[in-house]
């Protein structure tokens, strides 16, 4: 479906990805739905990753995300870019279908820089589910212990990339947490038997639940956001494009569910939305282009010096305006925001919301 663009909308595009990423609007009712929904939900950071599931899980704690992670509900692993998200456990077999060979492909330089060849990563197979199946999940040192033992050698990111490699090809898996670390499982016992569709079909469903989860996006978004071949996800937007949305501003087109786009019509919620998102949301780095919801000039305050590392984000009707941290511990906790030069005061409806958006952090981490 097509609906055309306007100014307005345009100026919308923040407010709706809040809506499409549950921060405002329809919310869940339980962390394993709230995973699902999202389809995939960057997590290299635990910490980061456990709050940007609470911020969106009215009423969760801390402990109901580490609880999902530990009985399998949500899986922490890598089925995309190289880098941690969570996902839901019958999601994970079909992505890595979809991604792992373009990614095995795009690190074998490095590969040989290791002196990791195939044989090599088959062999580390065979040590590691020999242990883990006789002795349960192992610590990510205590299986490198038995590579090291096994005559696969470990230094020199020579193990991390051995485990990548047996993660990336459904053979082990991230699995319970051992306080802020993850013990490595065997895939096959961890993540449940499920079906993988036919590669096309696959393509389309990544696509549909990303434009439904963070729309309005482009396709580009898409692309970047799964490392898969433009090409192929053009050839897949035709398979589903009749259960989307699509805006077009100065010809770019932005896709988005049917649900999300009604809001035009009726009210687009979070016009008062004060949110405190952890770093690496997806709000932020779900999207190639994040200049509708960050202005390109404050971007270097986010990652600072291009770095990699993004920092936690204050944001506002759904605009970043600033960052924010943690000062101090246990009663004496506070949250402290550090607006971006330029921005207007919070006034004193913003202000009361983000007394409430603190209070619940404090909350989520203690409970």
């Amino acid at each position: 479906m097509a609906a055309s663009g306007s100014v307005r909308a345009r100026r919308m595009i923040g407010r709706l990805r809040l809506v499409s990423q549950r921060l405002a609007g329809d919310s869940v009712s339980s962390v394993p739905e709230l995973v699902r929904w999202m389809t995939a939900m960057q997590a290299q950071d635990l910490q980061a990753a456990l709050w940007a599931v609470g911020v969106r899980v009215p009423g969760a704690g801390m402990a109901d995300v580490r609880a999902a992670i530990n009985t399998g509900a949500v899986v922490r692993s890598w089925p995309m870019r190289g880098t941690l998200h969570l996902v839901a456990p019958g999601d994970l077999r079909w992505m890595l279908d979809l991604t792992a060979e373009r990614l095995t492909r795009s690190i074998a330089a490095r590969h040989r820089q290791l002196d990791i060849v195939w044989s090599d990563v088959e062999k580390a197979r065979d040590i590691a589910l020999d242990r883990i199946l006789a002795d349960g999940p192992i610590s990510r040192s205590g299986l490198f212990k038995v590579f090291d033992a096994g005559g696969q050698p470990t230094q020199g990111q020579r193990g991390i990339h051995l485990l990548g490699s047996l993660c990336r090809h459904g053979w082990l898996v991230p699995g319970p947490l051992a306080g802020n670390q993850q013990l490595i499982a065997a895939f096959d016992d961890w993540i449940p038997a499920s079906p993988v569709p036919e590669r096309g079909e696959a393509v389309a469903r990544f696509l549909l639940r990303y434009f439904r989860s963070h729309g309005p996006a482009t396709l580009r978004d898409f692309a970047w956001w799964t490392q898969l071949p433009l090409t192929e996800v053009r050839a897949a937007l035709q398979n589903v494009r009749d259960e989307l949305v699509e805006l077009e501003f100065d010809g770019t087109s932005y896709w988005l569910s049917p649900e999300a786009a009604s809001l035009l019509d009726t009210g687009v919620p979070g016009a008062r939305s004060l949110h405190l998102l952890p770093g690496f949301d997806e709000f932020v780095l779900g999207y190639t282009d994040r200049t509708h919801v960050l202005a390109p000039e404050h971007s270097d305050l986010i990652v600072p010096g291009g770095n990699g590392v993004f920092k936690k984000t204050v944001v506002a009707a759904g605009k970043v305006v600033g960052t924010w941290a943690l000062h101090g511990s246990g009663r004496g906790a506070a949250v402290v925001p550090e607006l971006f030069d330029g921005t207007a005061p919070l006034g004193p409806a913003a202000q009361v919301a983000l007394s409430r958006a603190a209070q619940r952090y404090l909350a989520f981490q203690n409970t």
